[in-house]
């Protein structure tokens, strides 16, 4: 089976591609609906114990442990050595199953794959991208988003032009999302095939 890691930076069409692999049948997980399930299970009594009053109806307060976090940025590495641990558990799961299920491929979506330095074991690396300006745009019109969180996180993430030199395929979503379906259809069919081949 082909496990393919898709990443990319705030704004750049993650979500979008990830669907469209979805739309074609193919096994597809995002590692933020895995830490929402954690947020809602697992993660909620080590998370609330290093940060408390976090936790509210028993489940982890997103915007009170952001507010935290922008309070002392010192507890994202405390955050990230709770949580990315179940994550990768979760991932390494959710490809198991996938692979004995006989699928061809399978996606993941790890918005800071390259930043948090581990490796998943994926064999090959999907990048979305696309023009800074877009990006900003598209950030801005997020709820509750200013441009000092938005620099604050771009602050936090690698620069587009590295993530797509280490990319295996690149995403540009600044084109029609048409364009975008039909070049994820186009991998798609040809790694079946590869698969299909004896």
């Amino acid at each position: 089976m082909w496990r393919i890691g898709l990443t990319g930076s705030i704004a750049t069409g993650k979500s979008t591609v990830l669907k469209a692999f979805a739309d074609l049948g193919v096994p597809v997980l995002s590692a933020d609906d895995v830490v929402a399930e954690l947020y809602a299970g697992a993660a909620v009594a080590p998370v609330a114990a290093v940060f408390p009053g976090v936790e509210r109806d028993g489940k982890i307060d997103r915007a009170a442990l952001s507010a935290r976090l922008a309070a002392d940025p010192t507890g994202f590495a405390v955050l990230e050595a709770i949580v990315h641990p179940m994550v990768r558990a979760g991932i390494a799961d959710f490809l198991a199953k996938a692979e004995q299920a006989g699928e061809a491929l399978a996606v993941v979506e790890v918005p800071l794959l390259f930043e948090s330095g581990h490796d998943y074991g994926f064999d090959a690396i999907g990048v979305t991208w696309v023009d800074p300006a877009i990006q900003r745009q598209r950030a801005l019109a997020r709820p509750a988003m200013s441009g000092e969180k938005l620099d604050t996180i771009l602050a936090r993430q690698m620069p587009q032009d590295d993530k797509k030199a280490r990319a295996t395929y690149l995403f540009d979503t600044g084109l029609p999302i048409d364009k975008t379906r039909e070049q994820v259809a186009a991998l798609v069919a040809a790694i079946r095939a590869r698969k299909a081949t004896p």
